[in-house]
Formats: C-alpha cells, sequence, structure tokens
C-alpha cells in the first residue's frame, strides 16, 4: 500500500490549478449513457472514482476513451449485462447507474454500492423516485432490482435533501413521458453542473439550483461537448491547507461563489483572502481565532466534506471552537488521530466535539479514515514539524486528482513511497 511522507513546518507559496469535480463528474458520465450521440466531457479529473465509473459502464456496452482530462463517450449499444458486484462496491456513487441506465435497458439489478465508511447510506429515497416515475421495485432487501417498461412524468417529493437521490430522479425523469416536479432537490453545484450537461445535450430543465427542479420529458437526446465545473472541495483544502501553513496561495479554475458558507468561516476564524469571479487569494495570517460553532448542512451551508480539514486549521487558533456534523454519523473518527498528533478534543457525542486551541502538532505514523479526512491528515502532516507518515492514501487517490503533486509545485516536502 502507498504512503505519503510529509516533512512538515514548511509554508506554501504558488499558484494551483484546481480539477475538475469529482462529484460533478460521475453522474455526467452516468448521463452520458441516456443518449445514443458521441459526449465529450473536457476537465474530468484522473482519479481512481472514475476509472470505477467506466469500468462499470464498459461492461454496460459503453466505449469510452479517457485521455489528458478529457473523455469520449459513445452509448449507442448498451446491454443488459452484469456487473461484478465487487466493482459496485467500491463506491457509493455506482448507484448512479440507475439514473442513466435504466431509461435505456428498462431493468437493472445490482449489489448494494459501498466504498463509504461514513455509516449506511439509505437507498429509500432513490426506490422512493424511480417508484413515483412508474419503475416497479423487485428487490431493495438484498440488493437493488428495478424494473420499467415505461417512465412517466410525476410530481416527486424526495424523502431527504439526497444529492445521489436528485441526479437519479433528473436523469431518468429527463425521458419521462410529460412534466415531472422534483421537490426537496438537492442543490449542490455537482447537481446543478448535471442538469447543465443533460440541458446540453437536449434535456428541458428549469429552476436549476433552487429546491423545486421541473424537468420536461422529451424523445430523445443529442451529444455534445462540455467542461465539468471546477471541485470546489478541492479548492477549500488547498485554501485550508493555505491558511493553516501561514502560505501565499493563488487558487484558480474555480467558481468562488460555489463557497459562500466556507470563505465565512475563513473570515470569522481571521483568515485574509481576495476573490475574484474564477479565483482565490489566500494571505498569510499570524493569528487565528476560533469559530463559534461550525456546523455542516446541505448546501449552501457549510459542506460536510470540508469539516474535517478544517477541523484540522481551528488546532491553530486561538479558543475553543465547536464542532457539529449534521449529516454522517463516522465523520468524526478522524479525530482520533488528530488527537494522536497532539490536537485538544473533547467528544461531546458521535456527532459534535471540541477543538481547543492553538496546539503544537506532533509529526507521527497516522492513517486515512475517508477521502476528506485523508486530505484532512495531509494538512496536519504540512503544519507539524518534521516527518509524518500517511497511510491509507487510497482514499486520497479516490477524490484528489495529483494531490501530491499539486503540494509539492507548491514548496512542500510530500513524497509518495
Amino acid at each position: 500500500m502507498a504512503k505519503f511522507i510529509v516533512q512538515g513546518g514548511k509554508p506554501l507559496k504558488g499558484e494551483v490549478l484546481i480539477s475538475g469535480s469529482k462529484n460533478a463528474a460521475l453522474p455526467i458520465l452516468c448521463a452520458s449513457m441516456l443518449t445514443k450521440e458521441k459526449v465529450i466531457l473536457k476537465n474530468v479529473p484522473n482519479i481512481a472514482d472514475i476509472h470505477t465509473m467506466i469500468k462499470i459502464l464498459r461492461a454496460f456496452g459503453a466505449k469510452i476513451k479517457f485521455q489528458n482530462n478529457e473523455m469520449e463517450i459513445s452509448a449507442r449499444n448498451l446491454k443488459s449485462n452484469g456487473i461484478p458486484n465487487d466493482v459496485i462496491k467500491k463506491m457509493r456513487a455506482s448507484i448512479l447507474i440507475l439514473g442513466g441506465l435504466l431509461p435505456r435497458l428498462g431493468e437493472l439489478k445490482i449489489a448494494f454500492p459501498g466504498g463509504c465508511v461514513l455509516g449506511k447510506r439509505s437507498v429509500h429515497a432513490h426506490t422512493h423516485a424511480f417508484q413515483k416515475l412508474g419503475c416497479e421495485i423487485v428487490d431493495d432487501k438484498n440488493g437493488i432490482h428495478i424494473k420499467c417498461k415505461k417512465l412517466y412524468g410525476r410530481k416527486i417529493i424526495l424523502p431527504e435533501l439526497s444529492v445521489t437521490a436528485t441526479e437519479n430522479a433528473v436523469m431518468a425523469s429527463v425521458l419521462a413521458e410529460g412534466t415531472t416536479e422534483i421537490r426537496l432537490a438537492a442543490t449542490e453545484p455537482h447537481v446543478q453542473d448535471l442538469c447543465r450537461f443533460l440541458n446540453k445535450i437536449g434535456a428541458k430543465i428549469s429552476n436549476i439550483g433552487t429546491n423545486n427542479l421541473v424537468v420536461k420529458g422529451v424523445k430523445t437526446l443529442k451529444g455534445a461537448t462540455y467542461k465539468i465545473t471546477g471541485d470546489y472541495l478541492e479548492a477549500g483544502t488547498f485554501a485550508i491547507a493555505a491558511a493553516a501553513t501561514q502560505s501565499d496561495i493563488i487558487i484558480k479554475g474555480i467558481d468562488a461563489n460555489q463557497l459562500d458558507s466556507f470563505w465565512q468561516k475563513l473570515e470569522e476564524a481571521g483568515i485574509k483572502f481576495e476573490l475574484s469571479e474564477n479565483s482565490a487569494h489566500i494571505f498569510p495570517s499570524k493569528k487565528l481565532d476560533a469559530v463559534k460553532i461550525l456546523r455542516t448542512a446541505v448546501y449552501p451551508s457549510f459542506p460536510t466534506d470540508l469539516q474535517a480539514p478544517f477541523a484540522v486549521l481551528l488546532t491553530q487558533a486561538h479558543g475553543v471552537s465547536k464542532i457539529f456534523e449534521t449529516l454522517f454519523e463516522g465523520r468524526l473518527n478522524y479525530l482520533f488521530e488528530l488527537e494522536k498528533m497532539g490536537g485538544h478534543i473533547e467528544y461531546l457525542n458521535p456527532h459534535q466535539a471540541l477543538i481547543i486551541g492553538q496546539t503544537i502538532l506532533k509529526p507521527l505514523a497516522i492513517s486515512s479514515c475517508d477521502i476528506r479526512a485523508g486530505a484532512a491528515m495531509v494538512v496536519a502532516a504540512l503544519i507539524a514539524k518534521g516527518k509524518t507518515e500517511i497511510s491509507n492514501i487510497n482514499y486520497i487517490d479516490r477524490g484528489y486528482e495529483k494531490f501530491d503533486e499539486k503540494l509539492r509545485k507548491l514548496g512542500a516536502d510530500i513524497v509518495r513511497v
């Protein structure tokens, strides 16, 4: 297993270009199955989860070429061949093939998606949406088995603000007969990017960016060329790395407006920065302040995927900060690793903890707990003066393209072994 070795305690400097969004690219790749015409996707991140999705879709007959962050997709001749369970179980996003393939194939039977260590996630919101559109749920206890002879536009009230359930509902409804109204839809930037892509290939989706999506069904979709939006979560991670190491970094290739709640918390912590439409400049800040509460919630509130890196930053802030993770059980497991390094942490319950700063982080052997916690551990290693060894970096490779290479270009002493 690969590891990162980090010699921390050094400031960073320079510019970093953010990769395309993983969370946008995965559903858009699945949505490309809805058209028989060629689709070209640009700014696709070259990460492990993308390659897993390519493997899954190729098993259903899709022809996919991927080179230099550009993907050419042809799904003219799809087939209903099964995909090995071990591939489906590699990541939670596997569930997105339902929305992309059911309208074309009429029936799908897959294992429960896996890859997530943040606690079990229900498929109820997904099956509820498909039932509303006219599908038959044959089995949702031993796996997911769904049949649909024809899709009909309906009013769907989702049982929760689920990103992937919203994405599946949107994909399935674009070829449905009539108009579909999706209420309590998620509004994350990657959901919006999926909707914009679908409109580019001929769908008719309105109210994008709101909790009430309206989809007018069309008979067929066309091909197109589309550029994936920049990864606002990666951008936030690099901004935190800059703030935590008192560094001067310019972050490019993003829509800065996607991170309003994040910028507010950086400002509350005393970080100096300047924003433009497509970039952010983080300046060195000598003294950091605790934040009253870092509460995660659905977009546009503070993103759960930036909670762990921000908590690492708060170990360097003066005062007591409260972390309140409202979305996932298991999301605070990384705090045990941070505590080993010298972080002063008080656990209130599985969803809440206090970060008491400022503390000196010590270099030692630590582990990645999940994709975002892995990035957080890299930030912690950059702070700690000395040699830190980070294991289980396969999690990091699932979500961040060339993370170590980008850090090295900024002056970090980080190697993969």
